[in-house]
This record gives C-alpha cells, sequence and structure tokens, in this order.
C-alpha cells in the first residue's frame, strides 16, 4: 500500500488522499516520522482534515512524544470542538503517561458529549480497574456491555473485575458468556478453569483446561492445574502425565516436583516418590544458600520462578499477563498483554471513527422452542404463547418449553442427558409407533445434540401423525435454515462470505447499503444459489403453514421476516414483521428488525424509528445504531 501511493503522488504530487493512505500505511508499519509527515503535507491541501489531525496525534503518542501530541490535540479542540473522540483518544494518552486525573477527565468529556458509544466506557472502566476503583469500573462495564452485547473483551474485563469484589459465581457467569460467543477464546477458559477449581467443580475445571491444551499444546500453566485437578479427583496416571509435560520444560520447579511425589505416593510408587521429593528439597536448599542456577535455567525459557508476593499491588498478585510464562503465577487469572493493548489501543482511530464506516449489524436471531435459554444480563424480555403454554400443560415432556432467540450452548452433561433421552423415546416408539408426543421429544432430542437430519425425519413424522401440530412445523422450519445455514458456512470459500443474518449499514448521514459475498466460480455459485432457494422454500412453507394452523403466533411471522431478510427481500420481510407487531405492540425484537429492514431500503426517517421504540422496549443496542446512523 504505501509503494502504490509512494508511485500516486510522484504522478500526482497534490493527491491529500494518498497523502493520508500512506501515512496510515507507514503508521501500521511503525514508520511514524514519515507517518506524521505525510499528514502535515496532506493538511497543508486540507487544513483541519479532522481523521488526519487525529491519525498524526496518535503517531505521536506512538513514538511517546506526548508533549507534540498534546499540541495536535489543542488543535483539534479548537477546530472540531463537538468531535468526542478527540477527549477519548486524548484520555487513552494520559492514561498512557500514568496521568490518571486527565485521563479521568477526558474520558468523562467524551461519554458526557456522547453517552451511547461503548467503547467510552469500555476504556473508562480499565482506568477505574488501574485506580483500585472496582466499583466504578463494573458500573462502567455493564454501560458498555448495555451498549454491545456482543463485545467478548468486556465481559473478560468484568469477570475480572468482579472477582476482585470476589464475586466469583458473577465472574463465572460473564466467562460463562464469552465462551458461549467463542467457545475457542482461551482466556476465558482457563479463567474459568481456576475458579471452577476454587469453588471445588473440578471435573469441569479439567474440560476447560482439556479444550485449552487441545488450542494451545504448550499452555503448561494449563497443564499444571490439570495435573493439581486430575490428582483430586483420583485420576493419578493422568496426574503424573500431566506434571512430566511441566517438568520436562520447567526442571527446576520446586512446587512440580513435591506435587508429583504427593501422586507418586498415591500410587505406592515410593521410589519415584521420594526421588522427586529429594530433588525439590534439595533444590530448596541449594536457593537457600545462594548456589542454584535455576532462575538462570528458568530465564532461558522465558520465565522467572520467583514467588507471587513480588507483584506491588494486591490484583497485579492475582493476575498475570497472557504472554507471562512464569510458572510460578499457574492460578492467576489472565488478562490482555498491555504491550499488545497498547499497540492495537488506537487502530480504530487511525482509521477513522465506526460510524464513519461500513458497520456489520446483525439481525434479532430467529427464534426457536427449546428447553435451554441463555441469560442475557441486558435483554431480559419475557416471550408468551397460548398455544406453547397449552402444550406444556399436559406434562407429556420432562422438561417445560420456552421460546427464545438466545439458545444456550449445552454442556457436556447435558448432551449426555439427551442422548440418554433420546433412548428413552426410541425405547416409547418401538411400543407405540404412533406415539406423536415421543415423535416430538425426540426431534428436540436431536435438535439439541446438533443432529439436524434426524431432528427432520422426526418432525416430519409429527406432522404425518398429526397434520395440525404447529410447533411441528415451526421447529422442522427453524431446524431447516440451521442445517442450511451450516452447510453454506462449510462450502464458503473464503471468510469474507458473511452471515445471511447480517447487514452491512453505511452509517453517517450517506444511504444504507447491503452488501453480498461475491463468488469467482459462476458454475459453482448458481448450484450453490439453486439448492439455497429450494431449502429457502421448504421452510417458507412450514412458516407459511404454522401461521394457517395458528395465525396468532407472532414468532413465525418473524422467523420468515428473518429468512426473506436471508433471501434480500426486505420488502417482504418488513410486511412480516409488521405482522407480527400488529399483533403484538410490544415485540421488541420485529421493531428492531425492521427498523434495519427499513434503513437497507433507504427509509432512514422510519427506520430509526423503529430501533428507538425496540430500544424503549428493551433493545439497548438499537440507540447505539441510531446514534452512529445520525452523527455527522
Amino acid at each position: 500500500a504505501e509503494e502504490d501511493c509512494t508511485l500516486c503522488l510522484e504522478r500526482n504530487p497534490f493527491l491529500v488522499q494518498a497523502y493520508y493512505a500512506r501515512g496510515i500505511a507507514r503508521q501500521s508499519q511503525e514508520k511514524f516520522d514519515e507517518a506524521i509527515e505525510d499528514y502535515r503535507k496532506g493538511l497543508e491541501f486540507k487544513a483541519e482534515d479532522r481523521q488526519m489531525l487525529v491519525n498524526m496525534a496518535v503517531a505521536n503518542i506512538q513514538k511517546k512524544d506526548f508533549k507534540e501530541a498534546e499540541k495536535v490535540f489543542d488543535e483539534l479542540m479548537v477546530a472540531h470542538p463537538k468531535y468526542s473522540m478527540n477527549y477519548l483518544t486524548r484520555g487513552a494518552m494520559y492514561t498512557e503517561k500514568g496521568d490518571t486525573v486527565k485521563a479521568l477527565a477526558d474520558y468523562d468529556k467524551a461519554i458526557s458529549m456522547d453517552p451511547y458509544y461503548a467503547p467510552a466506557y469500555g476504556n473508562r472502566a480499565i482506568l477505574h480497574y488501574q485506580m483500585n476503583n472496582m466499583k466504578d469500573a463494573l458500573a462502567d462495564l455493564n454501560e458498555a456491555i448495555r451498549l454491545n452485547t456482543r463485545e467478548s473483551g468486556y465481559y473478560i474485563n468484568r469477570g475480572l473485575v468482579r472477582y476482585q469484589l470476589k464475586d466469583l459465581r458473577g465472574a463465572m457467569a460473564d466467562y460463562d458468556q464469552v465462551v458461549s460467543m467463542d467457545s475457542h477464546n482461551l482466556i476465558a477458559r482457563f479463567n474459568r478453569g481456576l475458579l471452577r477449581a476454587q469453588i471445588g467443580d473440578n471435573n469441569r475445571a479439567i474440560e476447560d483446561f482439556d479444550v485449552v491444551i487441545e488450542i494451545e499444546p504448550d499452555n503448561y500453566m494449563a497443564y499444571y492445574n490439570r495435573a493439581l485437578l486430575r490428582y483430586e479427583t483420583g485420576d493419578y496416571q493422568g496426574s503424573v502425565h500431566d506434571f512430566d509435560v511441566v517438568l520436562r520444560q520447567y526442571p527446576n520447579f520446586v512446587a512440580g516436583y513435591y506435587s508429583r511425589a504427593e501422586v507418586k505416593r498415591k500410587m505406592h510408587d515410593e521410589v519415584g516418590a521420594d526421588r522427586d521429593y529429594w530433588t525439590a528439597y534439595n533444590m530448596e536448599q541449594k536457593k537457600k544458600n545462594g548456589n542454584a542456577s535455576g532462575n538462570a535455567v528458568a530465564s532461558q525459557n522465558g520465565n522467572n520462578t520467583g514467588t507471587q508476593s513480588a507483584d506491588p499491588a494486591s490484583k497485579d498478585e492475582n493476575t498475570r499477563e497472557q504472554s507471562d510464562k512464569n510458572i510460578d503465577k499457574f492460578n492467576r487469572l489472565v488478562v490482555y498483554d498491555e504491550e499488545e493493548v497498547r499497540k492495537t489501543k488506537y487502530n480504530s482511530e487511525i482509521r477513522g471513527r465506526v460510524q464513519d464506516r461500513n458497520v456489520r449489524v446483525d439481525l434479532e436471531p430467529m427464534f426457536v422452542l427449546t428447553y435451554y435459554e441463555k441469560v442475557d444480563p441486558v435483554k431480559k424480555l419475557v416471550y408468551y404463547d397460548k398455544m406453547v403454554e397449552a402444550y406444556n400443560s399436559r406434562l407429556v415432556l420432562e422438561r417445560k418449553l420456552r421460546i427464545t432467540n438466545e439458545e444456550a450452548a449445552l454442556t457436556e452433561d447435558q448432551v449426555a442427558v439427551h442422548f440418554a433421552s433420546i433412548d428413552n423415546f426410541s425405547a416409547r416408539i418401538v411400543k407405540n409407533p404412533n406415539d406423536v408426543d415421543a415423535y416430538f421429544g425426540r426431534a428436540l432430542d436431536f435438535m439439541l445434540v446438533q443432529d439436524f437430519t434426524e431432528a427432520i425425519k422426526d418432525y416430519t413424522k409429527v406432522i404425518e401423525l398429526n397434520p395440525d401440530f404447529a410447533m411441528a412445523y415451526f421447529n422442522r422450519a427453524v431446524v431447516r435454515y440451521k442445517q442450511l445455514d451450516y452447510n453454506m458456512s462449510q462450502a464458503a470459500s473464503s471468510q469474507d462470505d458473511f452471515s445471511a443474518m447480517s447487514m452491512n449499514l453505511k452509517m453517517g448521514k450517506n444511504p444504507t447499503v447491503v452488501r453480498t459475498p461475491a463468488t469467482s466460480d459462476p458454475a459453482s455459485a448458481s448450484l450453490k444459489d439453486n439448492k439455497r432457494a429450494y431449502e429457502h422454500e421448504m421452510i417458507t412453507r412450514d412458516y407459511d403453514m404454522v401461521i394457517k394452523l395458528n395465525p396468532g403466533f407472532v414468532y413465525a411471522y418473524f422467523n420468515r421476516g428473518n429468512l426473506r431478510c436471508a433471501q434480500r427481500d426486505f420488502r417482504a420481510a418488513i410486511q412480516d414483521y409488521s405482522e407480527a407487531i400488529q399483533r403484538d405492540p410490544e415485540f421488541a425484537e420485529a421493531y428492531f428488525n425492521r427498523g434495519l429492514a427499513r434503513l437497507s431500503q433507504g427509509d432512514a426517517n422510519r427506520g430509526i424509528a423503529d430501533l428507538s421504540k425496540a430500544g424503549e422496549l428493551g433493545i439497548i443496542n438499537a440507540y447505539s445504531i441510531i446514534k452512529r446512523m445520525t452523527s455527522n
């Protein structure tokens, strides 16, 4: 990119955008002086350009020239006094300088100017945490999550704050939320494993460390914690295996030898236990006499075997940075690396605020009948339907059916329960092949264990036995879409193919635009489109049947509206959402999705009105979208 811009400027030295683009390219390569020179040159032709001034300020911060950065911020404040990002970015600079008073004042100002921008609360929360103001940090993270429920970093940070406030259950709930959003999030998995171990939930703690080790095979902290837990649960062979892995990497780790000695003694390996015990004892004696080379050897592995009490602040004694491989810190919660946070802190500011870019916005998901619902600390809406309640009152299933569009991920224990339930329903079906409720219950179980093909077969059997069973049509449509979505995601040619339940909206005063993914293989695309069209038709027919059987079931209109958004038939989607709202004027999700569909059609006024109504009814994220749509 830098070379292309240079060639462009050789042909036309007055092209402001080329200086701007080359400045960004150079800044990303840490060529800060050259980037600043590009921004200066660009500002000669386009004085007071807001984004170039911001970038120049950030470049000065990155090269630690805080004095020059402050001068640029002063210029920004005069030229663009209503731009809240000035204060947010300068607050980050003051935080880096260690001037917490000025940093806090700037964050307060940024939030007063734009109370719907979640990162401002996230940044201020980190500052409060650094100042040991845990309750203020918690309040800010609560607000950040209220405004943006899909940012995993906020939950991770709130989990850490809650831990410092001795709220272990709350911290675990936050890590649960992160894992449900991203099952491979190592920080959430590792920290949840530690907390589960603290409360004695050893088996599930082991599950978390299993995942960490699977994703990161050289995570020796996870091996050591799992070794201790395996000892607690009586898996002595597994415990010794894990201790062996750790001690091969850390041959001077005294506690590791003592721990392995204990396990070997439980296994009646007295010789091995004594050998480990005396190895650890002799190392301790050498250290006491000042003759040990342990620290030097360990430091060759990038580690230090010092004690935890070396850290000055109590909160630091409970945490370690992700890249810190000091094995003595095996039982500390993991936090993001400060250096990595510093490097990435200003990336979004360099390229312009989110409201000035194309932003992917997710529709509220489809509803489904299931047993489990994810607890959402922000959106506390209750879903009800007479048909579902009437079915629950018959007590034909062991669990109560719920209507939700926030499905909870199942634990391994729950998956095992549903496999057993499948066997039980199968036995009932053998005795009575016309047992409609047994087929319906088994279909739910298959759906929950992600066997979509078998679930569809059972829902189809329910419909054959009882053609008026509206809930079977409804869930069959949902499962068909899940299966289609999964198959299409597996066949996607690149990671840029995004979910059909996402829209790209142009923020700011410009018209809304929707992007559709391109493909380089027309024949393959045609085949994929034909299959998708066929499946969409089958799903639509199921929703049509639900509406015919139960015209008041608003969730069928809503889901059909989502399906039509996936087909990019926004006019039909708007009609479906309107039908749902007509029957339930408090249906927040329908207002939210209708608002997005209207924005996609360029109907900004009614789209924003719908989002505003969704916000009033409990979907707080709507406000941040409105703010970005209406900001300059």
